[in-house]
């Protein structure tokens, strides 16, 4: 049985991508790999990730040819994974697909039974697609606030990257929650109305971040969730408040952290470290159940644009140039 799929194709020279290219075909089954659970796909969504290997980047696809596409929405086909049956809706986010594994730019995919979750009751399709490894991701930062002990007392909450798909349902779920959420962002006044709208109750630029500042800052946050990295997690962490809880998540500004130990050792700061791509089924489905709770799902909507498969390519670019508000949904059938 054939289906279509956006495919990428690369050759590597020495580290270097000498050759790429990202373009719709037309697959047979046994283009997917053995797996228990069989899915046809409806949508996926588009992530910093998946812009990165439609383009091109080095450090995200593992192999060639494949599908990228981190996330996966759609109804189980087949199943030799008795908690799965025929026509289930489920999600996937992470677990290698769209990196090592295909992943769900395409009409089919055959995946892990371990890392798949039954879609709570109070999403769509379409919305748990729109939430994808995005909001998947600030949730479990969300949870590593509260599991640190950060309440909506304990003080502000600093959100970076605030724009993006994991800031944006970020900024919704804690505002929903009773937090004081600041955002930082560095797309200036456009941006502003949209996350006040979102729940933020003050706006900051990013260039607020980006220059190395002391170890140890004014203490201003409670907490912080940040997509970022680099100088501007330093910064973060230096302005952390005692007890506080930095949850990181992203590498926009790069991987480095150019910190010291002083907010660690001094005002006891903890460092929080977020993997989506590997957490486990349990962590998977408590963070489902907390987003059909705690995400208003009128601001999801809000935050929501949907694209064709053949449009993803031209948006990967977009979305690497921080041009892409909230989230991207990819219908698979247009």
């Amino acid at each position: 049985m054939s289906f279509r799929a956006l495919q990428v194709t690369q050759q590597i020279d020495n580290g270097a991508i000498v050759e790429h290219d990202a373009r719709l075909r037309t697959l047979d089954d046994d283009a997917l790999e053995p797996a228990d659970v069989e899915v046809d796909v409806e949508y996926s969504a588009l992530n910093y990730k998946d812009g990165l290997a439609l383009a091109g980047r080095p450090g995200v696809l593992r192999k060639s040819p494949l599908i990228p596409g981190i996330d996966l929405v759609g109804r189980v086909r087949a199943s030799a994974d008795p908690r799965f049956v025929p026509g289930d809706h489920v999600v996937l986010n992470g677990d290698g697909i769209g990196e090592s594994l295909n992943g769900g730019f395409a009409e089919r995919a055959a995946v892990r039974g371990e890392a798949l979750v039954l879609i709570p009751d109070a999403f769509t399709l379409h919305q748990t697609a729109a939430v994808g490894t995005a909001g998947f991701t600030a949730m479990l930062a969300v949870l590593a606030l509260e599991h640190g002990g950060v309440t909506p007392s304990s003080g502000d909450v600093l959100v970076t990257g605030a724009a993006g798909g994991v800031g944006s349902v970020a900024i919704a779920v804690l505002a929903k929650l009773g937090y004081s959420v600041t955002a930082s962002t560095g797309r200036g006044d456009s941006e502003a109305g949209y996350l006040r709208e979102l729940g933020a109750s003050a706006i900051l630029n990013r260039a607020d971040f980006v220059e190395s500042g002391r170890p140890l800052q004014k203490a201003r946050w409670a907490g912080a969730i940040d997509t970022v990295g680099s100088t501007t997690l330093a910064n973060v962490l230096a302005q952390t408040s005692y007890g506080g809880v930095v949850a990181a998540c992203g590498v926009a500004g790069g991987p480095d952290l150019p910190a010291t130990v002083m907010p660690f050792i001094l005002r006891g700061v903890s460092l929080a470290g977020i993997n989506s791509v590997e957490a486990p089924r349990m962590r998977r489905q408590d963070a489902w159940d907390r987003l059909a709770r705690d995400l208003d799902l009128h601001l999801l909507d809000g935050m929501t644009k949907t694209i064709g498969l053949e449009d993803a390519v031209g948006a990967a670019g977009r979305i690497l140039a921080g041009q892409v508000r909230g989230r991207t949904v990819v219908d698979v059938h247009r």
